[in-house]
């Protein structure tokens, strides 16, 4: 085992997903890599895995929260070199809110993906 910038990068998906999910996404990560459950995985919606405690996000926010969810998926990807550099996802969280905004009762986590 090695640590590059890969391992760094898979690392803050997972600390995405916690601070999105209110809660280590541990299980989320492992069905999403198996094979054998990650089509049940993909229907899940975005904001049935979401943190259920605070009140719903406001709309302002909503796209943040799109984008960030949907680059910690691709900071989560099992094959190290598909996966995105800080540095990209960096610039493209500076660059403004996903297109999805208006639909996150609808979205499927494998729309993220």
């Amino acid at each position: 085992m090695e640590v590059t910038e890969k391992c760094d990068v898979f690392s803050f998906g997972v600390l995405c997903l916690e601070i999105i999910m209110g809660r280590h996404p541990g299980d989320l990560v492992s069905s999403l890599l198996s094979s054998s459950s990650a089509a049940i995985t993909h229907n899940l919606l975005l904001i049935d895995v979401m943190d259920q405690r605070p009140n719903h996000p406001l709309k302002s926010v909503v796209g943040d929260i799109i984008l960030v969810a949907s680059f910690a998926f691709s900071c989560l990807r099992e094959n190290p070199g598909s996966r995105p550099t800080m540095d990209q996802v960096s610039k493209s969280l500076m660059m403004g809110k996903s297109p999805l905004s208006d639909q996150l009762p609808l979205i499927r986590l494998g729309q993220l993906l």
